[in-house]
């Protein structure tokens, strides 16, 4: 089992009746941190599930998190819990189901409990790998589940499949009625083996057979935009996005203005998070957060930009890490953020190795921004709100601060 990462910020998978999480890393990874997607969507890496959290791992593309902004959690006690797995296991029962039964009556909304392969298939995720088909998928108002989008050069691209395709079946299984987590479940297994996908398109059936592939995502791209405006979008922290977006901005023009896009970010390794702040600050606080009462604080690294203009894109699918990273800049006059408000995720989990091998979760705390706020349950609420229009308008931001022509 891979080493245990320490404490985490993240929701907990919903496969499991949870939220997506981060696992904190002091260094944290895939979504650990550990901190997932936008509400009712999913995708077929593990990882998905595990981003949302928000100091901790889940993270590749599509994490389902179905789950509004709450309002706080109970904890679970972490004793009770070992206690519950080691009697189970010496009665022949499994371990994790017994946890997780202690889990849900805490009432720890955030805390999770995984088997070996479970937490192996985490830690992956949190390398920005997983083994699937390439598929983000969204379940629609009327009820279907529907292909979102399609990974690049994916088994699912390759056998032509594409965004709002209707998904009926997996390998003979209707989907109707299941969870956008079982559902993607069903997606997910060993690399090499086929699956069977029945489909809609355009309201005839469709029937396509792919194999499943080791697949990875790039968090972090970058584009550029007329009079030069950076637009880095960070789609998770895994591990290596917060150097990827500190290249990003040692490389964007001198006198330009950057986009960081963290809308849909799910969260994901905490360490990469700061490192990310780090772009853009001169050292200083980035959060503080509390494991059991104790009080530890996060800092910027020295030597960010400080003077070129930025602004920071968010969205109701904006949790965790990623809101760890937007408080930093808000509360310190970094950056202008833009959109709408963000998911409100700032628990904090510590995983403990449970008797027969399973990793519980547990949440031990909660993190706040350099200004004291704490962002659980109510997110952040940007400076100026747009939707559709996000980017047109912070466009006109960076054109008032002196960016274009």
């Amino acid at each position: 089992m891979p080493g245990l990462p320490v404490p985490c910020l993240r929701p907990r998978d919903r496969r499991r009746g949870a939220a997506l999480t981060l696992v904190f890393l002091v260094s944290v990874a895939a979504a650990g941190a550990t901190g997932c997607w936008g509400p009712g969507e999913g995708d077929d890496t593990p990882a998905a599930a595990a981003l949302a959290a928000t100091a901790g791992p889940d993270p590749a593309p599509g994490t389902e998190s179905g789950t509004g902004p709450g309002t706080g959690s109970g904890t679970a006690d972490r004793e009770a819990v070992a206690r519950a797995a080691a009697e189970a296991v010496a009665e022949g029962k499994s371990g994790k189901k017994a946890a997780e039964e202690v889990v849900s009556r805490s009432g720890d909304r955030w805390g999770t409990v995984y088997d070996r392969g479970e937490y192996a298939e985490f830690a992956e995720a949190l390398d920005g790998r997983w083994t699937g088909v390439g598929l983000w998928v969204g379940r629609r108002r009327d009820g279907r589940i529907e292909v979102d989008r399609v990974q690049p050069d994916s088994p699912a691209d390759r056998a032509g499949l594409r965004a709002g395709d209707r998904l009926l079946s997996v390998d003979g299984r209707s989907v109707t009625g299941l969870a956008v987590p079982d559902a993607v479940a069903l997606l997910r297994g060993e690399a090499g083996t086929p699956v069977v996908l029945g489909l809609s398109r355009d309201g005839a059936g469709l029937t396509v057979t792919v194999r499943r592939a080791q697949l990875r995502t790039e968090p972090v791209t970058v584009r550029r935009l007329a009079g030069g405006i950076t637009v880095i979008k960070v789609a998770s922290f895994t591990r290596g996005s917060g150097e990827r977006v500190r290249a990003a901005v040692r490389e964007a023009p001198p006198g330009g203005g950057v986009m960081l896009d963290l809308r849909g970010n799910p969260g994901g390794l905490v360490a990469e998070a700061v490192t990310a702040a780090s772009a853009f600050l001169d050292g200083g606080l980035v959060a503080t957060y509390d494991v059991r009462g104790s009080e530890h604080a996060l800092y910027a690294a020295p030597g960010g930009d400080t003077a070129r203009p930025l602004v920071a894109l968010v969205d109701g699918g904006t949790m965790s890490a990623a809101e760890l990273v937007t408080g930093a800049l808000q509360d310190r006059g970094r950056a202008v953020t833009v959109g709408t408000r963000t998911f409100g995720k700032a628990s904090v989990q510590m995983p403990t190795e449970l008797p027969g091998g399973a990793v519980a979760e547990l949440t031990v705390g909660t993190y706040r921004t350099p200004a004291g706020r704490s962002l659980d349950g109510g997110g952040i609420t940007p400076d100026l709100a747009a939707g559709d229009g996000a980017e047109e308008r912070a466009r006109r931001v960076l054109g008032g601060l002196g960016v274009g022509p």
